[in-house]
């Protein structure tokens, strides 16, 4: 059986991305993504992007109202808060590329 785990969304950011550095050592930058789903509804997802797999140069400069291209994998994350377990499902990216506006003549 073959299995395929690739995501490739269009999307504009929703928040101002989070950029953090983890006790290891490691470097992340967070976005949320809204992505049209069927119809006019928004669909927001969580987009994680690893500094080592996506350069800081692709990152520089993203802000939210930019329209971007990401590609990557998706993955389900499960911790636990007050509440008990919960789960997340969320893109992590191996690229990114900020979108030139399209202008409409």
């Amino acid at each position: 059986m073959v299995t395929v785990n690739v995501v490739v969304l269009a999307g504009t950011i929703a928040a101002e991305p989070v950029e953090r550095q983890l006790p290891s050592g490691d470097e992340v930058t967070e976005i949320r993504l809204s992505v049209p789903e069927m119809g006019k509804r928004l669909l927001p997802l969580p987009v994680t992007l690893w500094h080592t797999a996506v350069g800081k140069r692709a990152l520089k400069g993203l802000a939210k109202g930019d329209e971007v291209l990401v590609h990557g994998t998706l993955a389900r994350r499960f911790y636990r808060s007050g509440a008990g377990a919960r789960s997340l499902t969320e893109v992590i990216a191996s690229g990114i590329k900020k979108l030139e506006p399209v202008v409409e003549t």
